[in-house]
């Protein structure tokens, strides 16, 4: 279904930027193969710009991936190296999205994602919270999204087999995002 702007109550096209201090970058990968370990990414920007038709809209991603934090610094530590993200020559992750549409209740962001060099196409599957205006005057816009990639993909492969069988970490990574959003600029 094609989402258009009468469908989205107080659609403003324009240019938004995140709002750092309501919005997430996280994920989750299996560990041992009975548990999920959880990190975040503690510094990122993100821009929308919404345009006239909401359907021709586009989103770009940049995370810093020396931010990452899993609440264990040694683990931190070794997620930097060429091991996992090798965060000396390929410092950021980015997403460039490549279109939009909905199905059902659920707002699909298409884009490519770029991970240590690698682009492959993803899509984000989410919601879209609404558009408010804060006590200040600001207005403001809510999405969260979800996508489950493989690491392996994009040349994230060091593991560990158990003893048990089976290996240390699962490939399949989820990422979440949750994300307020500011309009810093109405569209022309």
């Amino acid at each position: 279904m094609t989402i258009t702007a009468d469908m989205i109550p107080g659609y403003r096209a324009g240019t938004w930027k995140v709002d750092h201090a309501h919005a997430e970058i996280g994920f989750s990968v299996r560990h041992l193969a009975i548990s999920k370990v959880r990190g975040k990414f503690e510094r990122f920007d993100a821009t929308v710009i919404a345009a006239e038709n909401p359907a021709e809209s586009s989103a770009h991603v940049t995370i810093d991936v020396t931010s990452i934090n899993t609440g264990n610094e040694t683990r931190d530590a070794h997620l930097r190296t060429n091991d996992f993200f090798s965060a000396s020559e390929f410092p950021t992750i980015e997403f460039r999205s490549t279109g939009v549409r909905q199905e059902g209740g659920e707002v699909l962001l298409d884009g490519e994602l770029t991970l240590k060099g690698v682009t492959k196409p993803i899509t984000l599957r989410g919601e879209f919270g609404g558009i408010a205006t804060d006590p200040t005057g600001a207005v403001k816009a809510a999405a969260s999204g979800t996508t489950v990639i493989n690491r392996t993909d994009f040349g994230v492969t060091w593991n560990a087999p158990l003893e048990t069988g089976g290996m240390l970490l699962g490939d399949e990574v989820t990422l979440i995002i949750e994300a307020q959003f500011e309009l810093q600029q109405d569209a022309a």
